[in-house]
């Protein structure tokens, strides 16, 4: 597979060590940055991550913060990206597999390394569980998230 990771500064040394496990586990791996040590501002790495999903020159993507909550925020600004914030291997499991998730969001201070790995490992090992029914009722909701209602009427307050 083709997968790209992006941190923040807090997480270089969790992505460093991912990108390595991944790419030893037979994987193309796309690391989007920042450099160990460079003090950085997480929206600008999940644009970047978000940018490279969206337009299909990976297929996941993996993304880390300290706490993973920034970066998964930003990486969910662009419609054709749905980034799961997880912190073990059910939830990682049914992002793929009831919203078809395309990226995984990790925090580095708050998840160790090796459940980290494992998150991600069941993450891309788990279908969407509607991937041959378009039809479908999670595929249904997922086809609802790229394209949220506009709102015409407002509520009134007093």
């Amino acid at each position: 597979m083709r997968i790209a990771i992006a941190s923040d500064h807090a997480a270089t040394d969790m992505k460093a060590e991912i990108a390595e496990w991944l790419m030893a586990e037979g994987h193309e791996v796309a690391d989007l940055g920042p450099e160990e040590g460079e003090s950085v501002d997480y929206p600008d790495y999940g644009y970047k991550l978000a940018s490279v999903i969206a337009d299909g020159t990976v297929e996941f993507g993996v993304a880390l913060c300290g706490s993973g909550i920034g970066i998964s925020i930003s990486v969910n600004r662009h419609a054709a990206v749905r980034c799961a914030l997880v912190s073990e291997p059910l939830s990682a499991a049914l992002a793929r597999e009831h919203n078809n998730a395309n990226c995984i969001a990790l925090g580095a201070r708050l998840t160790g390394i090796e459940m980290a790995k494992s998150c991600v490992a069941t993450f891309l090992s788990t279908e969407f569980a509607d991937a041959n029914d378009p039809a479908g009722r999670h595929q249904r909701r997922v086809a609802k998230l790229g394209h949220p209602p506009v709102q015409t009427d407002h509520i009134e307050t007093h």
